[in-house]
């Protein structure tokens, strides 16, 4: 039963540290010292029989072995704590509950979620990220991430909420200096207001299966941003619809080539539990994907 105990103990300690960065935040998240974090490290890298960690007195890095052992072991003990859940007793849902948005789609949902899902779960701490950057769920240790468009292939769980619309957009003052596109090579022509992440700006892919390299003096990497560009005049922007159904009812941006159909983008709650979810992470779900429904209206 030691043996055990110290097994887990071990392992804990270890997640936390790759989670938190260090001994000394590791131990403040766990309620013990920095002392006692490190030795269970050291005990559970004899037991495995490999160094998990390169210590020195300015940093601590994982090694090779310790990134595939972390990214074994963090989704077991998720989802040991999702087992232990579904036995409490309680009826609400409680505990800390750490959540990523996409910028634009906080902007949208974050009214909803603080006055209809947080005020009706009192017993929940709500820990919320809004970025349009990739995040490592796992270590950095989120519940669950909401993310708009196609996840690459992995061992996390993906649930779709709802599809959502895109849209070329300009301002007027764009379409007047360089005219408006009658076809997709017209299109190719314009300047763009271009979403990129780590630099590298997204083409433009339409349902017919054509595509278009994009270029322009602005690259950014959020709706917000994008938006923002657009109104400026400082090019054409492929937009969420809902993102800029009031500009387009107002007129302060124009749809472009509206008969050249974009592909819908799926809205996907990710998260690392696999057979037993949460009940606060399922609960979330839930209540997003009903509000998702408004995207489309």
């Amino acid at each position: 039963m030691a043996t055990l105990i110290n097994e887990a103990t071990g392992l804990l300690s270890f997640v936390r540290t790759v989670e938190a960065g260090s001994f000394t935040a590791a131990a403040r998240d766990l309620k013990t010292t920095p002392s006692v974090v490190s030795k269970a490290v050291a005990r559970l890298e004899k037991h495995v029989g490999a160094r998990l960690f390169l210590r020195s007195t300015r940093a601590l890095q994982l090694t090779p072995d310790g990134q595939a052992f972390f990214e074994r072991v963090a989704p077991l003990l998720k989802e040991i704590n999702a087992s232990a859940e579904v036995l409490q007793a309680a009826t609400e849902p409680t505990g800390r509950l750490r959540v990523s948005l996409p910028s634009e789609v906080a902007h949208f949902l974050m009214s909803s979620i603080v006055t209809g899902f947080a005020k009706r779960y009192p017993r929940l701490h709500l820990d919320v990220g809004i970025t349009d950057r990739y995040v490592d769920l796992v270590r950095e240790d989120y519940d669950v991430v909401f993310r708009v468009g196609h996840m690459a292939e992995s061992d996390l769980m993906i649930r779709r909420l709802a599809d959502i619309d895109m849209v070329l957009v300009a301002s007027p003052s764009c379409i007047a200096e360089w005219g408006t596109p009658r076809t997709i090579l017209d299109l190719g022509k314009l300047p763009f207001a271009r979403y990129a992440i780590a630099g590298r700006p997204h083409s433009i892919l339409f349902s017919n299966g054509e595509s278009i390299v994009t270029h322009g003096r602005i690259d950014c990497d959020s709706g917000h941003a994008l938006r923002v560009s657009a109104l400026e005049g400082m090019g054409v922007a492929h937009l969420m619809r809902f993102v800029v159904a009031d500009d387009l009812r107002k007129g302060s941006l124009i749809q472009l080539l509206a008969s050249e159909p974009l592909p819908s983008q799926p809205f996907s709650a990710i998260h690392a539990f696999r057979s037993t979810v949460p009940t606060r992470v399922r609960l979330l779900c839930d209540f997003i994907a009903d509000e998702a429904k408004r995207f489309s209206e």
